[in-house]
């Protein structure tokens, strides 16, 4: 069933609807916040494309499942229950959730490994518009003018953030990133078709999903000539091998899950654009991570633009936060009523 196209209205006028409002924000933007690690922390563990796609697939699957289970009662067997009860809930819609994220995934770690990574976020920013105009055409929901203009505004703030290492990079590399920037919008705006339901239990398949393309991807290596698919996911012979993958568990095990469980959750209480949008936070915090630790040089330009993301988001969040404090105003047919009384 589709929303009121007024439903950003009612939205600001509805005591209860703000709350829920206020609460996806603050769900989504923690959830961005655990994750803006996530380019420092895969240059940290140095893996190749096959291994870090199955690791990232297999602890992130963990991770969710751990969630699911310790969000349910009882001893381990009635969770366990409990668990695959909420994922059947889910339905097909929560089958193409986890097939969407899944496209994300792969999309997002092969992209960075095929184009420059400057390519990879210009495209990931135009993530916000494509959900947007999904959001439009598939349910019908309109976005108010401050939230296209934060879109705007931080689409070129991302642009100006890294466009020292932006280039023409490979067609393929672009075009994973383009399709994880819209699987990421399709994904968010498919939650919204059941705003009651609670999608974040699908993860876990994601990640079950994404292991087993990982582990394809290093036995079609073998098949070809590398080394076996054993020594390809395991390389102990490596003098930094445990600090490598505690890097990695850090962000696959622990971090992903928890932060991506959280922003699963905020099409709950916000349009997909809007989920979306916060999403660009982890551009704007994950090269600051990276300069920070690497003490890598980010130029006035990279400073300006990760300003105007910020900024971008601060206006929006004033925005909204003076449109939740105005009273509630009052419809014809009720001042009517009021009259005729």
């Amino acid at each position: 069933m589709k929303p009121s196209n007024d439903s950003h209205l009612a939205r600001d006028h509805n005591p209860d609807a703000r709350a829920l409002q206020a609460r996806g924000v603050a769900l989504t933007a923690l959830g961005v916040l655990l994750i803006s690690p996530d380019a420092l922390l895969i240059r940290l563990a140095d893996v190749a494309d096959g291994p870090l796609v199955f690791w990232r697939g297999l602890l992130t699957a963990i991770g969710f499942a751990l969630i699911l289970l310790a969000s349910q009662r009882g001893n381990l067997a009635q969770r366990f229950t409990a668990s695959l009860s909420r994922m059947r809930g889910c339905g097909r819609t929560g089958l193409w959730v986890a097939l969407l994220f899944t496209g994300s995934t792969l999309g997002f770690v092969l992209a960075n490994q095929y184009t420059r990574a400057g390519n990879v976020l210009i495209i990931l920013a135009a993530g916000p518009l494509f959900a947007a105009v999904m959001s439009r055409l598939w349910l019908g929901e309109r976005q108010p003018a401050h939230v296209w203009g934060a879109i705007l505004v931080s689409l070129v703030g991302v642009t100006l953030l890294v466009m020292d290492d932006a280039g023409s990079g490979s067609l393929i590399g672009n075009l994973l990133a383009l399709v994880c920037s819209l699987s990421m919008a399709a994904n968010f705006t498919l939650c919204r078709t059941r705003p009651a339901l609670d999608m974040s239990p699908m993860l876990a398949l994601s990640g079950l999903l994404t292991g087993l393309c990982g582990l394809l991807a290093c036995a079609w290596l073998t098949a070809n000539g590398a080394e076996s698919v054993l020594t390809q996911l395991w390389p102990s012979q490596s003098d930094d091998f445990a600090q490598r993958a505690g890097w990695l568990v850090l962000l696959c095990l622990v971090l992903s899950p928890l932060g991506f469980t959280l922003i699963q959750r905020g099409p709950l209480y916000l349009p997909s654009a809007e989920v979306a949008l916060l999403m660009l936070l982890e551009s704007v915090f994950g090269i600051l991570w990276v300069w920070w630790v690497l003490e890598e040089s980010l130029t006035l330009r990279g400073w300006v633009g990760g300003a105007m993301v910020l900024g971008a988001m601060l206006i929006k969040s004033l925005i909204d936060r003076r449109l939740r404090h105005m009273p509630a105003t009052r419809t014809p047919s009720a001042d009517a009523s009021a009259g005729g009384s």
